[in-house]
């Protein structure tokens, strides 16, 4: 079974920056692509960011272009998400997902970690 585990999430004001991570467990971590997720209250997930399997490529949501970075390491079978200059509209449940193509959308990704909250104070 997939299992994915986010950390790194927390409150922090306006401006700051947060590093989350994603580890992943019992599965070929780097045959699958990976993405950033996230849910703000009462509203539909959206996409944040992508990252090729071997992390040549990337995609990031307009909203968040500029301000974070995907990366990965697979030796150690882990993303991240760097933000930057994080806004009061980051506030969210960030959700690490695998999938077997870089996708913008969710319906594509095959295995979901439980998210991790950034809260981003004004």
């Amino acid at each position: 079974q997939v299992e994915l585990v986010e950390s790194g999430g927390g409150l922090v004001q306006a401006g700051g920056s947060l590093r989350l991570s994603c580890a992943a467990s019992r599965y070929t971590f780097s045959a699958n692509t990976m993405g950033w997720f996230r849910q703000a209250p009462g509203k539909e997930r959206e996409f944040v960011a992508c990252i090729s399997r071997g992390g040549g490529s990337t995609i990031y949501a307009d909203s968040v272009k500029g301000r974070a970075t995907i990366s990965r390491d697979n030796a150690k079978n882990t993303v991240y998400l760097q933000m930057n200059s994080l806004k009061p509209e980051d506030t969210a449940v960030y959700y690490c997902s695998a999938g077997p193509r870089l996708s913008t959308l969710a319906g594509s990704m095959s295995y979901w970690g439980k998210g991790t909250l950034v809260n981003v104070s004004s």
